[in-house]
């Protein structure tokens, strides 16, 4: 799993349900979401 950083809980947690996107500007993500409180998680970058 990849490793992001949560707004919410202010600490880096697993993301669930991690898949790759593309942002707008051709940048690889990663897109999930917190197991703790469910929030949106991104990370820039290969993961």
């Amino acid at each position: 799993m990849t490793e992001g950083y949560c707004v919410k809980c202010r600490t880096k947690r697993e993301m669930t349900g991690a898949t790759a996107v593309t942002l707008k500007n051709g940048k690889p993500a990663t897109k999930g979401s917190c197991p703790t409180c469910s929030t949106t998680m991104f990370r820039i970058g290969k993961g």
